[in-house]
């Protein structure tokens, strides 16, 4: 339990990508705060079940990734309910596919504030901590869309590029803090995000579904294969661990050799 001593923050983590990091890290020994939308039973779920399971404390946020000061707040009870913050991870993220004129105004300000502000906010509140006790390790789930783009996505492809940026420009700032930025760029997996845009997609590109899986998602990755929640997981987890300390500001693909072209 290589994470005994720290406690972590995932954002958007009551399913997919960020629930297994969730996991992961708790099986680590780590205390996690949770937060993202979904049915209160099912939330309280998975929050009793990280307990249960791997003996340490969970608790749950319902800050609003669109708005600042309940992020601000978030960290601050996250860092006073367990008496530090030592692990963040921004992975809370949303979707919508569109072609450019038909793009709702709408819905570019809230994917640009959930999947790229929300990440500005917490690091902000974050890391005066991690600088104070010479140790963090932050994780962004960015994508493969960071590197390369798809058409009809203008939002999420906008702030997954800017989530790259934000990591780099960050991982300079606490280089000798001890602290470590990374992100993690997946291909397609197969998450609730995933399997929700595929109607929007089925429509843009006037596609079934089938057609969708295999001439959209999964031609992208040579491999053939969805990546799984579990192995991004893992990987967090090794960029939590001591032997990734030299390992900061970079962004790691995971996605099946679809950005080797």
């Amino acid at each position: 339990m290589s994470l005994k001593t720290r406690n972590a923050l995932v954002t958007g983590s009551t399913s997919g990508i960020g629930l297994a990091i969730a996991r992961a890290v708790a099986a680590e020994g780590a205390n996690v705060t949770i937060n993202g939308f979904g049915p209160a039973e099912a939330i309280e779920t998975a929050r009793a079940e990280i307990e249960t399971d791997f003996g340490v404390r969970c608790r749950y946020s319902a800050a609003d990734m669109t708005r600042p000061a309940e992020i601000a707040a978030m960290v601050a009870e996250a860092e006073a309910a367990f008496g530090s913050l030592d692990i963040l991870v921004n992975n809370a993220g949303i979707q919508h596919v569109a072609p450019i004129e038909e793009f709702p105004i709408e819905k570019w300000d809230q994917i640009i504030a959930i999947n790229l502000s929300s990440a500005f906010h917490t690091i902000r509140a974050a890391t005066p901590g991690m600088k104070a006790r010479k140790w963090g390790r932050i994780i962004c789930t960015a994508s493969a869309h960071s590197l390369v783009a798809s058409p009809f996505k203008s939002a999420y492809v906008s702030a997954k590029h800017g989530i790259a940026g934000l990591t780099k420009t960050v991982a300079l700032e606490l280089a000798t803090f001890g602290v470590t930025v990374n992100c993690i760029s997946p291909g397609y997996v197969w998450t609730p995000l995933v399997e929700k845009q595929i109607p929007d997609t089925m429509k843009a590109r006037n596609m079934t579904k089938e057609q969708v899986i295999r001439d959209v998602l999964l031609t992208a990755q040579p491999t053939r294969q969805f990546v799984t929640s579990e192995q991004v997981a893992a990987f967090a987890v090794f960029l939590c661990s001591d032997a990734a300390s030299q390992m900061t500001g970079s962004n790691y693909s995971m996605d099946g050799g679809w950005t080797a072209a």
